[in-house]
Protein backbone atom coordinates (compact mmCIF):
# COMPACT_ATOMS: atom_id res chain seq x y z
CA UNK A 1 0.00 0.00 0.00
CA UNK A 2 1.85 3.50 -0.62
CA UNK A 3 1.00 6.18 1.44
CA UNK A 4 1.18 8.76 -1.45
CA UNK A 5 -2.08 7.49 -2.72
CA UNK A 6 -3.80 7.54 0.91
CA UNK A 7 -2.91 10.99 0.83
CA UNK A 8 -3.95 12.09 -2.44
CA UNK A 9 -6.84 10.48 -1.51
CA UNK A 10 -7.38 13.24 1.25
CA UNK A 11 -6.79 16.10 -1.13
CA UNK A 12 -9.17 14.88 -3.37
CA UNK A 13 -11.31 14.54 -0.32
CA UNK A 14 -10.90 17.44 0.73
CA UNK A 15 -11.61 19.61 -2.10
CA UNK A 16 -14.99 17.28 -2.79
CA UNK A 17 -16.07 17.85 0.71
CA UNK A 18 -15.94 21.63 0.23
CA UNK A 19 -16.38 22.41 -3.81
CA UNK A 20 -19.26 19.49 -4.15
CA UNK A 21 -17.19 18.63 -7.59
CA UNK A 22 -17.29 15.06 -8.07
CA UNK A 23 -14.13 13.16 -7.65
CA UNK A 24 -13.83 11.61 -10.91
CA UNK A 25 -13.10 15.13 -12.11
CA UNK A 26 -10.07 15.60 -9.85
CA UNK A 27 -8.95 11.62 -9.17
CA UNK A 28 -8.58 10.42 -12.80
CA UNK A 29 -6.79 12.89 -13.56
CA UNK A 30 -4.54 12.77 -10.38
CA UNK A 31 -4.10 9.12 -11.11
CA UNK A 32 -2.62 9.50 -14.58
CA UNK A 33 -0.76 12.29 -14.39
CA UNK A 34 0.93 11.81 -10.84
CA UNK A 35 1.29 8.81 -10.62
CA UNK A 36 1.61 7.14 -14.00
CA UNK A 37 -1.39 4.80 -14.52
CA UNK A 38 -3.13 4.23 -17.53
CA UNK A 39 -6.38 5.75 -18.22
CA UNK A 40 -8.09 2.74 -18.72
CA UNK A 41 -7.09 1.70 -14.66
CA UNK A 42 -7.64 5.08 -13.30
CA UNK A 43 -11.43 5.27 -14.73
CA UNK A 44 -12.23 1.77 -13.56
CA UNK A 45 -10.77 1.89 -10.29
CA UNK A 46 -12.28 5.71 -9.73
CA UNK A 47 -15.61 4.48 -10.80
CA UNK A 48 -15.93 2.15 -7.74
CA UNK A 49 -14.22 4.56 -5.68
CA UNK A 50 -17.15 7.08 -6.50
CA UNK A 51 -19.69 4.48 -5.63
CA UNK A 52 -18.97 3.62 -2.29
CA UNK A 53 -18.04 7.23 -1.00
CA UNK A 54 -21.47 8.46 -3.33
CA UNK A 55 -23.40 6.17 -1.08
CA UNK A 56 -22.75 7.53 2.63
CA UNK A 57 -24.03 11.31 1.46
CA UNK A 58 -26.98 9.32 -0.32
CA UNK A 59 -28.19 8.35 3.45
CA UNK A 60 -27.94 11.58 4.50
CA UNK A 61 -29.79 13.11 1.85
CA UNK A 62 -32.79 10.84 1.92
CA UNK A 63 -32.88 9.98 5.72
CA UNK A 64 -31.92 13.58 7.55
CA UNK A 65 -33.13 15.93 4.18
CA UNK A 66 -35.55 13.90 2.22
CA UNK A 67 -34.18 15.39 -0.46
CA UNK A 68 -34.04 12.83 -3.32
CA UNK A 69 -36.57 11.93 -5.98
CA UNK A 70 -36.59 9.04 -6.79
CA UNK A 71 -39.26 9.04 -9.61
CA UNK A 72 -36.02 11.24 -11.47
CA UNK A 73 -33.74 8.61 -10.24
CA UNK A 74 -35.73 6.14 -11.81
CA UNK A 75 -36.19 7.95 -15.10
CA UNK A 76 -32.29 8.55 -15.36
CA UNK A 77 -31.73 5.36 -14.62
CA UNK A 78 -33.72 3.84 -17.00
CA UNK A 79 -31.26 6.05 -19.72
CA UNK A 80 -28.04 5.36 -18.10
CA UNK A 81 -27.61 1.81 -17.13
CA UNK A 82 -28.02 0.47 -20.22
CA UNK A 83 -25.79 2.92 -22.16
CA UNK A 84 -23.12 1.90 -19.65
CA UNK A 85 -23.80 -1.65 -20.32
CA UNK A 86 -23.82 -1.10 -24.21
CA UNK A 87 -20.74 1.00 -23.78
CA UNK A 88 -18.98 -1.65 -21.81
CA UNK A 89 -19.52 -4.33 -24.14
CA UNK A 90 -18.26 -2.03 -26.66
CA UNK A 91 -15.14 -1.35 -25.08
CA UNK A 92 -14.99 -5.15 -24.54
CA UNK A 93 -15.36 -6.50 -27.81
CA UNK A 94 -12.62 -3.61 -29.33
CA UNK A 95 -10.26 -5.26 -26.67
CA UNK A 96 -11.05 -9.08 -27.85
CA UNK A 97 -9.98 -7.87 -31.28
CA UNK A 98 -7.12 -6.14 -30.00
CA UNK A 99 -7.68 -2.77 -30.25
CA UNK A 100 -6.05 -0.20 -27.86
CA UNK A 101 -9.06 1.55 -25.69
CA UNK A 102 -6.85 3.63 -23.90
CA UNK A 103 -6.98 6.59 -26.36
CA UNK A 104 -10.50 6.63 -26.87
CA UNK A 105 -10.72 6.12 -23.01
CA UNK A 106 -8.40 9.70 -22.39
CA UNK A 107 -9.85 11.35 -25.22
CA UNK A 108 -13.31 10.97 -23.91
CA UNK A 109 -11.77 11.87 -20.20
CA UNK A 110 -10.48 15.11 -21.88
CA UNK A 111 -14.40 16.16 -23.22
CA UNK A 112 -15.17 14.65 -20.08
CA UNK A 113 -13.11 17.72 -18.04
CA UNK A 114 -13.64 20.13 -20.68
CA UNK A 115 -17.43 19.74 -20.48
CA UNK A 116 -17.14 19.67 -16.50
CA UNK A 117 -15.44 22.69 -16.07
CA UNK A 118 -17.89 24.74 -17.91
CA UNK A 119 -20.61 23.26 -15.70
CA UNK A 120 -19.33 24.50 -12.91
CA UNK A 121 -19.09 28.35 -14.48
CA UNK A 122 -22.89 27.59 -16.10
CA UNK A 123 -24.12 26.24 -12.79
CA UNK A 124 -23.78 29.48 -11.15
CA UNK A 125 -25.40 31.49 -13.83
CA UNK A 126 -28.34 29.27 -13.72
CA UNK A 127 -28.58 29.43 -9.83
CA UNK A 128 -28.20 33.52 -10.44
CA UNK A 129 -30.47 33.63 -12.65
CA UNK A 130 -33.23 31.04 -10.68
CA UNK A 131 -32.82 33.46 -7.87
CA UNK A 132 -33.68 36.68 -9.79
CA UNK A 133 -36.57 35.40 -11.34
CA UNK A 134 -37.51 33.98 -7.98
CA UNK A 135 -37.63 30.41 -8.53
CA UNK A 136 -35.66 29.75 -6.02
CA UNK A 137 -35.10 31.10 -2.39
CA UNK A 138 -31.89 31.96 -0.49
CA UNK A 139 -32.10 28.95 1.45
CA UNK A 140 -33.28 27.21 -1.47
CA UNK A 141 -36.86 25.74 0.50
CA UNK A 142 -40.38 26.02 0.02
CA UNK A 143 -40.08 25.72 -3.80
CA UNK A 144 -42.48 23.67 -5.91
CA UNK A 145 -40.75 20.88 -8.24
CA UNK A 146 -41.59 22.06 -12.33
CA UNK A 147 -39.78 20.45 -15.38
CA UNK A 148 -39.14 22.62 -18.08
CA UNK A 149 -41.11 20.55 -20.67
CA UNK A 150 -44.09 19.64 -21.03
CA UNK A 151 -44.93 16.46 -19.19
CA UNK A 152 -45.25 14.52 -22.74
CA UNK A 153 -41.84 15.46 -22.94
CA UNK A 154 -40.57 15.73 -19.82
CA UNK A 155 -39.63 11.76 -19.10
CA UNK A 156 -38.13 11.11 -22.39
CA UNK A 157 -35.57 14.20 -21.57
CA UNK A 158 -34.72 12.90 -18.70
CA UNK A 159 -34.06 9.55 -19.94
CA UNK A 160 -32.08 10.94 -22.84
CA UNK A 161 -30.18 12.65 -20.58
CA UNK A 162 -29.05 9.74 -18.60
CA UNK A 163 -28.23 7.81 -21.64
CA UNK A 164 -25.58 11.07 -22.32
CA UNK A 165 -24.28 10.76 -19.03
CA UNK A 166 -24.01 6.95 -18.46
CA UNK A 167 -22.29 7.03 -22.06
CA UNK A 168 -19.56 9.37 -20.59
CA UNK A 169 -19.30 8.21 -17.07
CA UNK A 170 -18.28 4.73 -18.04
CA UNK A 171 -15.75 5.86 -20.42
CA UNK A 172 -14.18 8.50 -18.21
CA UNK A 173 -15.65 8.35 -14.78
CA UNK A 174 -16.35 11.76 -14.71
CA UNK A 175 -19.88 13.27 -14.83
CA UNK A 176 -22.17 11.98 -12.88
CA UNK A 177 -21.46 15.05 -10.20
CA UNK A 178 -21.09 18.32 -11.81
CA UNK A 179 -22.71 17.51 -15.17
CA UNK A 180 -25.37 15.58 -13.79
CA UNK A 181 -26.58 18.58 -11.15
CA UNK A 182 -26.05 21.21 -14.25
CA UNK A 183 -28.30 18.71 -16.39
CA UNK A 184 -31.44 18.59 -13.79
CA UNK A 185 -31.02 22.44 -12.84
CA UNK A 186 -31.72 22.58 -16.45
CA UNK A 187 -34.44 19.95 -16.77
CA UNK A 188 -36.38 20.75 -13.22
CA UNK A 189 -35.15 24.46 -12.89
CA UNK A 190 -37.61 25.12 -9.94
CA UNK A 191 -35.97 21.97 -7.98
CA UNK A 192 -34.69 22.71 -5.26
CA UNK A 193 -30.52 22.79 -4.75
CA UNK A 194 -31.04 20.27 -2.17
CA UNK A 195 -33.12 18.15 -3.93
CA UNK A 196 -31.25 18.73 -7.29
CA UNK A 197 -27.59 17.49 -5.38
CA UNK A 198 -29.44 14.61 -3.36
CA UNK A 199 -31.36 13.10 -6.58
CA UNK A 200 -27.74 13.38 -8.69
CA UNK A 201 -26.22 11.83 -6.30
CA UNK A 202 -28.61 8.65 -5.91
CA UNK A 203 -28.55 8.30 -9.64
CA UNK A 204 -25.29 8.17 -9.74
CA UNK A 205 -24.21 5.33 -6.95
CA UNK A 206 -25.75 2.65 -9.22
CA UNK A 207 -24.54 4.63 -12.52
CA UNK A 208 -20.74 4.14 -11.10
CA UNK A 209 -20.90 0.49 -9.21
CA UNK A 210 -22.45 -0.47 -12.93
CA UNK A 211 -20.02 0.95 -14.96
CA UNK A 212 -16.58 0.26 -12.06
CA UNK A 213 -18.37 -3.77 -12.12
CA UNK A 214 -17.91 -3.72 -15.69
CA UNK A 215 -14.35 -2.02 -15.69
CA UNK A 216 -13.81 -4.70 -12.88
CA UNK A 217 -14.52 -7.82 -15.11
CA UNK A 218 -12.28 -6.26 -18.01
CA UNK A 219 -9.33 -6.17 -15.58
CA UNK A 220 -9.24 -1.89 -15.10
CA UNK A 221 -9.80 -1.84 -11.34
CA UNK A 222 -6.56 -1.42 -8.95
CA UNK A 223 -7.81 -2.90 -5.69
CA UNK A 224 -4.96 -1.65 -3.62
CA UNK A 225 -4.88 1.55 -5.01
CA UNK A 226 -8.75 1.68 -4.64
CA UNK A 227 -8.62 0.98 -0.98
CA UNK A 228 -5.81 3.55 -0.51
CA UNK A 229 -7.44 6.20 -2.09
CA UNK A 230 -10.51 5.33 0.45
CA UNK A 231 -8.29 5.72 3.64
CA UNK A 232 -7.55 8.97 2.81
CA UNK A 233 -10.81 10.38 1.16
CA UNK A 234 -13.22 9.79 3.21
CA UNK A 235 -11.86 11.83 6.25
CA UNK A 236 -10.86 13.95 3.61
CA UNK A 237 -14.44 14.23 2.47
CA UNK A 238 -15.74 14.51 6.26
CA UNK A 239 -13.06 17.37 6.43
CA UNK A 240 -14.20 19.17 3.71
CA UNK A 241 -17.66 19.50 4.13
CA UNK A 242 -17.56 20.48 7.48
CA UNK A 243 -15.12 23.63 5.88
CA UNK A 244 -17.63 24.50 2.76
CA UNK A 245 -19.43 26.63 4.91
CA UNK A 246 -16.05 29.49 5.78
CA UNK A 247 -14.34 29.24 2.59
CA UNK A 248 -16.11 31.65 0.00
CA UNK A 249 -17.27 29.01 -2.98
CA UNK A 250 -17.59 32.03 -5.49
CA UNK A 251 -13.48 31.95 -5.21
CA UNK A 252 -13.00 28.20 -5.48
CA UNK A 253 -15.33 27.09 -8.35
CA UNK A 254 -13.52 29.63 -11.08
CA UNK A 255 -10.26 28.18 -9.92
CA UNK A 256 -10.89 25.18 -9.91
CA UNK A 257 -13.11 24.79 -13.48
CA UNK A 258 -9.72 27.01 -15.13
CA UNK A 259 -7.90 24.00 -13.56
CA UNK A 260 -10.51 20.99 -15.26
CA UNK A 261 -10.46 23.35 -18.29
CA UNK A 262 -6.09 22.86 -19.02
CA UNK A 263 -6.55 19.36 -17.48
CA UNK A 264 -9.06 17.95 -20.04
CA UNK A 265 -7.29 20.49 -23.13
CA UNK A 266 -3.97 18.18 -22.27
CA UNK A 267 -5.81 14.91 -22.26
CA UNK A 268 -7.30 15.64 -25.64
CA UNK A 269 -4.81 17.02 -27.23
CA UNK A 270 -2.08 14.92 -25.94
Amino acid sequence: MNWMYSVSGFAVGLLVGITGVGGGSLMTPLLVFLFGFKASVAVGTDLLYAAITKTGGVFVHHGKHGSVDWRIVGWLALGSLPFAGITLYVIKQLMAVGTETTGMITYSLGIALILTACALLIRAVLLKRAKAKGEIDDDHSNIVNAGRFPPSLEIPATILTGAVLGVLVTLSSVGAGALGTVALMFLYPRMTTLKIVGTDLAHAIPLTALAGLGHLSLGNVDLMLLVSLLIGSLPGIWIGSHLSAKIPEHYLRPALASVLLLIGLKFVTQ
